[in-house]
Order: C-alpha cells, then structure tokens, then sequence
C-alpha cells in the first residue's frame, strides 16, 4: 500500500483537526501537567506525524515529500545528522515523528508575502513567541527594513546584493563583519560561502558548532587527531555496550532508537546516563514492526541519574576500575597510546568520596556500570549537548575518551566514540570550511586552487562576535539559515549587540526572532527549502550534506518552491560575491552558480578526503569520508599516538538555596524552531514556561508543585539575569538540579559562562534561585527561616 493510500485513510477527524494548525500565541495559563511517558514512539507517534503533516502539508504534499525523506535519490530531512542505512536496506518509511514535523515545518502552504509586512510592524512582531513567529508560514519575496522605519518592505535580489556589498565595501576593515552559519546548510553552499568570507578578507565564520559539540571537535582533535566520531552505523547494531551519555535520542535523534533496538536485539547492553530519565531509552514502541507496536523493546539495562556536572567523576571512577581490575587492552595501549601512565597513576589516587558528591551515585552503582565495560568486547560512547555544554566538557570527553583507549576501543568493529550531531549538516559545514579556527593546510589549498592568499588570522567564534557587535568591533551581520538571537546565550546582551550592527541580514525559509531583533538596516532573504526543486540555472541542481558518521551522500527535493522569488543558498552566496568582489575576482562565481557540478569539483581538490567527490556522490547512498583512527588506527597528533590525560577532579559545589540548571529541548520542537506547545513524554501539555525541579528540592525551597517563579541566575561578576513565570514542576532528577527549556531560558546564560578551551556557552550548568513573582532579590520563597538556606553566591565553586 502506498503511503498516499494510507493516508487517504486517515479518519476525518484526524484530517480536520489537522488543517487547524494553530497560529495563536501562547497563553501559558492553560498548561497542563500529566504523568511522565515509559515509552517513545509508537502509534501516537505515527497519529502526530501525520496530523502535522498533513494539516500544513495537504495529504499530496505529504506522500510527495514523506516517501522520499531519506531516501536514495530523494532529499535529507531537515532535522538530526542521524545517518541512513545502507542503500537497500532502508525502510519505505525512514523517517521519524520529529522529521515529519520538519518537513511539515518547512512544506507548508501557509505562505507569508508582503502583505503580512504591510500588516505587522516590526515592534508588533517583535512582541510575539517563537512559535507564533513561526506558524506565519514561509518568506515568498525579499524583504527590507530601511534606517529608521517601521516595517519591512519589499527589495529586489539585484537591491539587496547591491545593499549588502555596499555596506561590505565601506567597513573600515574585513573584520568589522561577521558571517554566520547554520547546521542545514548543504555542503555546495557552505564551500562557496566560506569561500566568499575568506576572498572578502576575514575568518569571522561562526557557526552553531561554538554552542554545541565545539567541544566535542577540541577534545578528539587533542586525543585522537580528528574531531568527529570514530563509528558506523554498523558498528553500532555490532556494539556489546553501547553508553549514551548527556543525550535523549527519543526526542532529538529519534531514529537512533532503532538502531538501539536492532543493537539490542544483537545481544547488546545499554547504559543510559543522564540526570532524567527519558522515555526513549526505557522502551521503544517501533511503529513498523507488530511487536513494536504491542509491547515495544526495553532499551536501557541500566540507567544512572547522574548530577549535573557529573560526568567526568563518573568516567574518571570508571576508568580507576578497570584499571583495578586490569580490565585493560595492554597491547592497544602498548602500540596506540601515549600518557598511560601519568593517567594510571591520577586515578589510582582517586577520591570515592569527591566522585559520590560530584555524581550523585553510589559506588555500587558506578561500580555496576563498570562491571558491563569490563564485560564487553567492544564499546561504544555516545553523547550529546548534556556532556558538551559544561565548563569542564572539554576534559569531560577526554575522560571518554580515556576509557575507550584504555580498553581498545578505537578501530575494531562495534567499538568507538559517537558525539551525535544535533543538526542535519552542521558537520558538512565543519568540512567544508566553516570554520573561524581553520588549520592552514586548508587554506593553502584554497590559495592553490583559486590564486589569492586568504586571511591565517584566525576568526571570531558565536561568543565573540556578539563581543565585536556589542563593542563597535563588527559593524555587519550575516546568517546563512538558523535564529541566531534566539540560539545564542545572554539573549539581552545578543539582543543589544545586534541592534548595534549598521546592516543585519537572514538567509530564512520562515520568520523568526532574528528578522525583528535588527541592525540600523536589515534584510530578509528567502531560500529554497531542502523539500524543494533547485532550478537554479536551468538545470536540477542536487546539493551535498555529511551527517554525524562522516557519510557523504545528495538530496534532491521534490517540490515545486512557493514563490517565483526563491532562490538558492548557492546563488545567494554566489551573486552577493559577484555584487562584492566583482566580476574580476579569481573565484568563478557565475560558473558556481550556474552548476554546483563545478563546485564539487573544486571541492574535491580543496577538501582533505573529498577526491572524486561528484563521482562518488553519484554512487548509491554515497560515500564515507575517510578516518584515520576508525580505518587503520592512525593518530594524527603530534606524538603520531593517541592521547590519554590525566585531570584533576572537579566537584561543582552549588550554594545552598539555589539549583543547577540545564536547558533542553521539548518533544515539541527542533533547536530554536518551535512545532507545538507539548511535551508528551515528559507529560507537559499547552505550554513552554515550566521548570522541571526534584519533589524534595521543592518542599525544601518553600514551594508547592504549581508555583509560579522567576528564574534568576547569578553569575561571578555579580550580575543577574531573570527568566519570568515559570511554573514548577515536580520531576525525579538528582537532589539540586533543574531543567527548563531553551530558548525561553537562554536568557540566563551569561555570554561570559564558557567552556575551557572550546568556548561553548554554558548551557547545562547554570547556577539558579527561584524568586516568587515580584520579589527584588533575596532567596527565592523570600524567607531566610525557610527552605536550604541564605547564603548568597557570585558563582559555584570548583573543588579540585
């Protein structure tokens, strides 16, 4: 049966509940709060795809784009860098909920044209959420804010290249501006992009890597010589053990489930380490098998509530075990592995007590999880932004990183590191050049190819540019896709930093908080959806994206776009370098835009490991980029070894009444793009403003579940910040954490909170009080008598 057929049988009423697709904003008054889910996925998982799909979608669009969705010869899903299996052995539907909504997000036919604009004023738009920002529809036309006025207007594209390459060429310096990238942009449009920034004069290329997995890149570039994962998807369904730590793949990473069950169903053991239990690794309810559907598959064998800030105590205890134990691979570590024995001696000396107040844990139970890395023949860690958003994530994942090494776990079939991407191409990007921090060998490349020097001086990352915004430093800003404003940390500071820039400009698909958080001059700039034809130059164009296991593969899309005025992100990128540098630039611009083709072929003789590039794109499914320490176990680091560390242990000590606070993703949404205003699995129904707190963290802080707070974080300098109205919700997690969702939280993280060395926000451990409505300082329920206490903080204190 084909998937138009089922979906002609989709009741009715679930079709005309689906055409309301909500574009109220939200009144956060109306949530509710239900019991937690023990399971992902499922039939309702199937009802909401569908239901989302077709309401903005229409049932045609839905069986045009959805059978496609991750298809060999079809388009890449918007969502996660999940990989695909194997050409041939993908499945008719392989696609989850969350992609279905992205798709949906983006194939809308609610369509947004200059009307809309004529409508709402820039201040007007500027007082609504996220969400409702985002149910308006899709960008149809270009769209300017002029100096000084209320609200955008049209521009042709031949106008705004001229306006964008006029503020270009009168910038003092090729620093003063600032070029931004998303995670979907496809590899053609990242190469030529990067391309353009450095012929311009500047390595300013920030991207959403600085606030997610930068330290994942710092850390296994140290150790291992390569800043991605060293696993296959084969590996794996092959694992023995597969740790997921500081990650819910039922809600960011759906598909991965899968490949857990077909893990699970080799024989494999999972641990889940995070400090809340999340429905996806208690049981997976697959919705195209029968079993899946009637009982589902457990998935996790043990799950350790880990405190916030936790983890390197946790891997550093494990490590000290198996080391005790000898449960070690003397021969890997003999021939592979440099700084063995400083590690062993660090650990050897380790501190139970420091590890049980950091963790949270018991030693039993640290020792169990142990116990199953003692027992497996091959391993694989994954994580996400709950290990790569602390201060210490860098030395964090080299404790990972430390126990793969120690058991071999590098290499050989199953066993590897798996830091799982949460964007559809941001490592693509990575790849191709984005990259503020690019090694030199790289552009020696491009000065061969192209026949000019690019800048070596290295760039701003996301937390510096908003410092060169904010202090005068850059005076323009361009985003190649994503919400910047709204994903970056200190929305206030972000806020005003942008308004600080002479000219701010979005290449969008939809509306968002970046178009009306404005520089003197602004512009929005429509793109072409992945959903979609790319006509560009006459001929179907196909782009290039990598996802998380360093697979290669095209996507093409199947839709005709909304408007006549769409246009690519290669033919953005390629006339604003025409408009800027002129037809005499070295770079062929009008041939790149005319066929990607040529651009993938200067792409294969730039890129390390991209030889053949279009070739090997044409072969089904792809290719894999090559790995030096996956494929023959070669470390590319200095020492030609990898490299295991030895650090001190740290014990984030939080005040007395005040929480840690991370910020995660709802069910209901993807990074900053909101689908819906539920959380099903964590039972959050009609809202975003809730903070998930421990019952005995409550009781202890004066409060009742269903008190309406502020959120207040406290930051060394002695500066607040405040996050209004949020209801508590009493959720089981370790004594002293919270959680909240972002972006509503963003607000609360201070823009000089870092981590070492990768400079990622600080978004997973942030030092907060709840203060009741209206109250001007003091400790939260406003009574030093009650609750944990008085004592004020200007930051936690590490004790080594």
């Amino acid at each position: 049966m084909t998937l138009l057929s089922q979906l002609r049988d989709v009741p009715a009423r679930l079709r005309n509940e689906a055409r309301q697709v909500p574009t109220r904003d939200i009144d956060e008054t109306e949530v509710e709060v239900e019991s937690t889910a023990h399971a992902a996925a499922g039939v309702t998982a199937v009802a909401v795809a569908m239901r989302r799909a077709i309401g903005q979608m229409g049932v045609r669009r839905t069986a045009a784009t959805l059978p496609r969705l991750n298809q060999v010869g079809g388009f890449d899903c918007q969502g996660c860098a999940w990989p695909d299996p194997d050409a041939g052995h993908r499945h008719p539907a392989e696609f989850c909920e969350n992609g279905a909504k992205a798709v949906a997000e983006e194939a809308t036919r609610q369509l947004l044209d200059r009307e809309f604009f004529a409508t709402h004023s820039v201040e007007d738009l500027a007082g609504r959420t996220e969400f409702w920002l985002g149910k308006q529809g899709r960008l149809t036309e270009p769209m300017v804010l002029r100096p000084g006025a209320t609200h955008y207007t049209p521009i042709s594209w031949d106008d705004a290249h001229a306006t964008i390459a006029g503020h270009l060429r009168r910038l003092d310096d090729p620093d003063q501006a600032i070029f931004y990238t998303s995670g979907k942009t496809s590899n053609e449009a990242a190469f030529v992009y990067q391309l353009f920034v450095r012929a311009f004069g500047t390595n300013n290329l920030p991207d959403c890597s600085n606030m997610c997995h930068e330290s994942s890149g710092s850390a296994l570039v140290d150790t291992i010589g390569i800043g991605k994962g060293s696993v296959s998807l084969e590996d794996i369904h092959q694992a023995k053990l597969l740790v997921v730590v500081g990650q819910n793949p039922g809600t960011n990473h759906p598909r991965m489930l899968s490949a857990l069950e077909i893990a699970k169903q080799n024989g494999a053991k999972i641990i889940s380490v995070n400090p809340l239990e999340e429905a996806g690794l208690v049981r997976f309810k697959n919705p195209q098998t029968p079993k899946g559907v009637a009982v589902g598959t457990a998935l996790a064998d043990l799950h350790l509530p880990v405190r916030l800030n936790g983890d390197m105590a946790l891997f550093q205890a494990i490590g000290a075990l198996l080391l005790e134990w000898d449960a070690i691979d003397r021969d890997f570590i003999d021939e592979y592995v440099t700084g063995f024995d400083a590690y062993a001696a660090h650990v050897a000396q380790l501190d139970w007590t420091k590890v049980e107040a950091a963790t949270g844990l018991t030693r039993e139970q640290i020792t169990e999880a142990a116990r199953m890395f003692a027992d497996s023949p091959a391993t694989i860690t994954c994580w996400a932004m709950g290990i790569t958003q602390h201060h210490n994530s860098v030395a964090t994942i080299k404790e990972i990183v430390n126990v793969a090494l120690m058991q071999g776990n590098i290499g050989k079939p199953g066993a590897g590191l798996c830091p799982v991407r949460g964007h559809s191409n941001v490592q693509g990007d990575r790849t191709m050049g984005i990259w503020e921090r690019v090694p030199d060998h790289f552009l020696d490349a491009i000065r061969d190819e192209f026949g000019f020097d690019p800048p070596r001086e290295h760039g701003h990352d996301t937390v510096d540019s908003i410092r060169a915004l904010r202090d005068g430093k850059a005076r323009v800003f361009f985003a190649m896709g994503g919400n910047f404003v709204a994903a970056a940390p200190d929305t206030e500071a972000t806020e005003a930093a942008m308004r600080n820039a002479a000219l701010t400009v979005h290449v969008s698909t939809k509306l968002n908080r970046s178009h009306v958080v404005h520089g003197g001059e602004a512009l929005i700039l429509p793109a072409l959806g992945r959903s979609e034809k790319d006509m560009t130059g006459g001929r179907a164009q196909r782009v290039t994206v990598e996802d998380s296991m360093s697979a290669v593969h095209a996507s093409r899309g199947p839709l005709d776009p909304p408007s006549e005025h769409l246009r690519s992100e290669v033919d953005i990128v390629c006339s604003m370098a025409l408009a800027t540098l002129g037809e005499d630039s070295p770079v062929p611009w009008a041939d790149f835009r005319s066929d990607y083709t040529e651009i993938r072929r200067r792409i294969a003789r730039v890129v390390p490991g991209c030889a053949s590039y279009d070739e090997k794109v044409d072969q089904p499914g792809g290719f894999v980029l090559p790995h030096p320490p996956r494929d023959n176990r070669v470390f590319e680091t200095e020492s030609r070894r990898a490299v295991m560390t030895a650090t001190p242990l740290e014990v984030l000590d939080v005040p007395r009444g005040r929480l840690l606070l991370q910020t995660l993703r709802s069910h209901d949404q993807f990074n900053t793009t909101i689908y819906g205003l539920d959380d099903r699995y964590r039972g959050v129904k009609g809202g975003r403003r809730v903070v998930f707190v421990n019952p005995e963290d409550v009781r202890e802080l004066g409060f009742v579940d269903g008190d309406v707070i502020d959120l207040v974080s406290e930051w060394r300098d002695g500066s607040e910040r405040v996050a209004r109205s949020f209801r508590i919700v009493s959720y089981d997690q370790p004594r002293g954490c919270a959680a909240a969702y972002y972006p509503e939280t963003n607000p609360l993280v201070p823009l000089d909170s870092t981590a070492e060395k990768s400079n990622t926000p600080v978004s997973k451990s942030v030092v907060v009080r709840l203060d009741r409505p209206g109250t001007d300082g003091g400790d939260g329920h406003g009574s030093p008598d009650q609750g944990t206490g008085s004592q004020r903080t200007d930051e936690p204190h590490h004790l080594a």
